[in-house]
């Protein structure tokens, strides 16, 4: 299991698991921890998930990926005494949703 901070200085967890499951089903992101912590500390746009109100996405541009130009998605829940990162991705645009930190 893997731990990191986001910008608000949370302890977000990563289990084997997820990210076995982030690695083989999105195989582009094989390699991309270093983003995924880099996405959480310093990210773009923070935003609500607009069917679960406990997930929160955290989104950072890269202009470089093994997919072209995209957003790194990191999909983290958020429980009282927990969060963890359920999935990551990188993505074309930014979900709707409340935006629940954006940088200035």
């Amino acid at each position: 299991m893997k731990w990191f901070k986001d910008i608000h200085n949370r302890q977000i967890r990563l289990t084997d698991e997820r990210q076995e499951h982030i690695e083989v089903d999105h195989p582009e992101m094989f390699g991309q921890i270093s983003r995924i912590q880099e996405t959480l500390l310093n990210p773009d746009v923070i935003v609500r998930s607009r069917t679960d109100p406990y997930v929160e996405l955290f989104y950072r541009h890269y202009k470089t990926t093994p997919v072209t130009e995209k957003y790194l998605c990191v999909v983290v829940k958020v429980l009282t005494n927990d969060m963890f990162i359920i999935t990551a991705y990188f993505t074309d645009k930014i979900k709707r949703g409340e935006i629940l930190w954006k940088r200035k």
